[in-house]
């Protein structure tokens, strides 16, 4: 697998990820540290985003002194149009977060103990998935084009999907953990599991968790091959997807109070999975320049954060009428 990534920006990066983890877990485990409020979301959100903002741009210098301004360019506009497109497509990843607190009743003081260990099992899982589709690529290159349908097949089944009515205890996957795990009826406090009469069961809040996880790994189906359509390259692949997950804890602590006001989010982020999916399907006809996939991406959400702040004014002048 060829890659721009040398010892020293894995180490770099590696370094990097276990500081702010180290940090991370250690106000977590913080007396009276129990939730953030909207206030410290949207810090530590900007912490992330200027870290990752700050992180190209050392990579784009190292890159410039040793490959050259253009190698330079193109490879740190390719990481922040993957960072781009993997924070969008990770709303969908929170608000699904907040439909399983919400149907499971976690208190908000759980809830960051559950994305904690959820966060870190999707570093895990992506790391593994990331690596080996580097190497599948590098293998078999047409499954670029499969990469591209599924994108494709996905973007349009978003646009026209509807709410599920139906409850998560109802879901055959849900029935069938529930079957194979001895569990207690209620959550106990923060244990994931716990003893009666000796006997080892498991709470809600372990399947709540194996839930998270199990999201995770269905929305990096989409994101991941989102970004091998802007390089196959596993270093910025990895760096653009891990820094924007390092994120979503404290976004999901963001949008958790205002998530029912986004819904036209997901026509956005269909819009941009087809164009993704378009992009990869016609790459041996046409190779759509990265800065141009960059303004594209840019301008669907910007145009679907416009629509969707003008329908909640008409919304919201609707609702002062009555």
């Amino acid at each position: 697998m060829n890659s721009v990534g040398t010892p020293l920006l894995w180490g770099s990066f590696a370094v990097v990820v276990l500081i702010m983890l180290a940090i991370d877990l250690l106000l977590q485990g913080r007396k009276g540290s129990h939730t953030m409020t909207m206030k410290q979301a949207a810090v530590w959100s900007l912490v992330w985003v200027t870290l990752s903002l700050l992180f190209n741009a050392a990579f784009w210098w190292y890159l410039t002194g040793t490959s050259g301004r253009e190698v330079a360019d193109a490879q740190a506009l390719a990481f922040l149009t993957g960072y781009l497109i993997e924070k969008s497509l990770a709303v969908d990843n929170v608000f699904v977060w907040l439909m399983l607190f919400s149907y499971f009743a976690v208190p908000a003081a759980l809830q960051r103990r559950v994305l904690v260990y959820g966060v870190l099992g999707a570093i895990v899982l992506r790391t593994i998935m990331i690596f080996a589709g580097s190497w599948l690529i590098a293998q078999f290159e047409w499954l670029l084009y499969v990469f591209g349908a599924f994108l494709l097949f996905t973007g349009i089944k978003m646009a026209f999907s509807r709410e599920d009515e139906g409850g998560i205890g109802d879901k055959p996957l849900v029935r069938w953990i529930r079957g194979h795990l001895r569990m207690t009826d209620k959550i106990e406090g923060e244990k994931f599991f716990t003893r009666k009469n000796g006997v080892l069961f498991a709470t809600p809040l372990l399947l709540v968790l194996i839930l998270v996880e199990l999201s995770d790994v269905i929305f990096a189906v989409d994101s991941i091959p989102a970004i091998f359509a802007v390089t196959t390259d596993p270093f910025i692949v990895l760096t653009s997807n891990l820094f924007a997950i390092l994120g979503l804890r404290a976004m999901y602590f963001l949008l958790a109070g205002v998530a029912e006001r986004f819904t036209m989010l997901k026509y956005g982020l269909s819009i941009i999975l087809i164009f993704i999916g378009v992009k990869m399907m016609i790459v041996d006809f046409y190779h759509i320049p990265i800065a141009i996939s960059l303004g594209v991406v840019g301008g669907i959400l910007a145009l679907t954060l416009i629509i969707n702040a003008i329908v909640n004014y008409r919304n919201d002048q609707k609702k002062l009428a009555k």
